[in-house]
């Protein structure tokens, strides 16, 4: 591990009616440790998950709309305002890395585009070609086979959204091999209940209000799944049932 601990500052400073703070979770925030190599953030859209991981990665000076450190675009709002407020505690400091969003890899897949017309070889480091001539899925597996080494850290927000649930398996495989074989380490916000069953992971919850660890059983995202797929007719009778007229 190298992140250990994120802490806020000048919290006597802090307009608490102003974006992010008034997200509850980030309101409450004072300091995080990170006890794992595999850390995930899980709660509810608008929970601020998103939000803290994006802080992470500008003070990691990361690009802010998905990139390492020379990965220089621009996206429209993908600046982060709560990255002024927060400090990062590292033993050892490292700088290799990356922060993928799955809601503008888009733009990063063309940033890729423009390098290699420049005359960078900028497609060995995904499999060799256009991220675009790939599908949404493959085009994610080659950033985590070909960009991703040993001795980084990993910022990755909602990695399943362009994987099949064969595809989200295979990748707790690179999540091992990365981590175990090569001493990365990965902070993943994330909704899928698959990519939460890695063992000996770190489950932080943004729900309730605060951020607090919780085991992989009482996330909504194992509970509402094993439920829907142990009484599937019953839970589509009740959400699919006719209101009655007023």
């Amino acid at each position: 591990m190298f992140l250990k601990r994120i802490s806020l500052l000048n919290k006597d400073n802090v307009d608490f009616t102003q974006y992010p703070f008034t997200i509850p979770a980030i309101e409450s925030f004072d300091e995080l440790e990170l006890t794992r190599n595999i850390t995930f953030f899980v709660g509810e859209n608008g929970s601020g998950k998103s939000t803290l991981l994006e802080a992470i990665a500008e003070k990691c000076d990361f690009n802010t709309a998905g990139g390492g450190r020379n990965n220089t675009y621009d996206v429209h709002a993908s600046n982060s305002v709560l990255g002024d407020y927060i400090r990062l505690s590292w033993m050892p400091k490292i700088t290799n890395g990356f922060f993928m969003r799955a809601e503008s890899f888009y733009h990063f897949a063309t940033h890729i585009d423009e390098l290699q017309k420049d005359g960078a070889d900028a497609y060995r480091s995904y499999g060799g070609r256009s991220l675009h001539e790939q599908s949404h899925g493959e085009s994610f597996f080659s950033l985590f086979q070909n960009r991703f080494n040993g001795r980084a850290i990993y910022l990755l927000d909602e990695p399943e959204a362009a994987l099949s649930p064969q595809r989200q398996l295979a990748f707790l495989r690179i999540l091992h091999d990365l981590t175990v074989k090569e001493g990365c380490q990965f902070i993943i916000a994330t909704h899928s209940p698959i990519l939460l069953g890695y063992p000996e992971a770190s489950i932080l919850s943004f729900d309730d209000g605060k951020i607090e660890e919780i085991d992989y059983e009482q996330t909504d995202h194992y509970q509402i799944t094993k439920y829907f797929l142990d009484h599937r007719e019953k839970f589509l009778k009740e959400i699919l049932k006719e209101e009655p007229e007023s």
